[in-house]
């Protein structure tokens, strides 16, 4: 069997699964989601939610949050880590928003990925979140997911979110990152994988 038939095969699995898939982080529009990304880095999705509703209670746009003081936002933050650089790049990406782009999100990568705090997977979430833009966030869960299914063998992120756009039609892009990311949690965790309960494992899994 070729990779693109296995891509084929493990595509159909995940619709099967996952026929719809509601973004995990709550936001109301591009701004709040690009907030809630910049804050999920080595947080949990679950965290974020809870915390970001505090934050957006105070300021839920960029002329409202760059009024708010560095130490605020870094107090309110502290529960997803790493809030002293999240809160210094949530104040300075909004201060930037509010001059260059009249406080609405940019829609470009090269603009999203000037932003403080804003790397390329962040700007690929919002591009495909916030814009429907055709993009493949690989985060470290997803890089996983696909050199265990033997569709990357890349040693970083940035050759398997190659190796994914070549082997998976573009117009699937979007929705197939979400479908990889809750089947990961509910069927192919790092820890305590169980290959009876992971069906894509069965038939195409690495032996451990």
């Amino acid at each position: 069997m070729t990779q693109s038939e296995k891509a084929t095969e493990i595509r159909q699995i995940l619709d099967e699964l996952y026929p719809e898939v509601p973004i995990p982080l709550d936001h109301k529009d591009p701004y709040t989601l690009l907030i809630a990304v910049v804050l999920s880095a080595q947080c949990t999705d679950v965290r974020v939610n809870k915390i970001t509703p505090s934050l957006f209670e105070k300021a839920d746009n960029p002329f409202q949050m760059r009024e708010l003081d560095v130490d605020e936002i870094r107090a309110i933050i502290r529960p997803c880590g790493l809030s002293p650089r999240k809160s210094k790049a949530i104040s300075g990406l909004s201060q930037i928003l509010v001059e260059k782009y009249n406080g609405a999100v940019p829609q470009t990568f090269e603009e999203l990925e000037a932003l403080p705090g804003v790397g390329h997977k962040t700007a690929s979430v919002v591009m495909s979140q916030a814009f429907g833009f055709p993009a493949f966030p690989v985060d470290t869960h997803i890089h996983r997911l696909a050199k265990r299914w033997g569709l990357s063998n890349g040693k970083n992120v940035v050759q398997t979110e190659r190796d994914l756009k070549r082997l998976f039609p573009k117009e699937h892009w979007n929705k197939l990152h979400l479908q990889i990311i809750y089947y990961g949690r509910e069927h192919c965790p790092a820890r305590g994988h169980k290959l009876e309960n992971c069906p894509i494992c069965q038939k195409f899994g690495e032996k451990d």
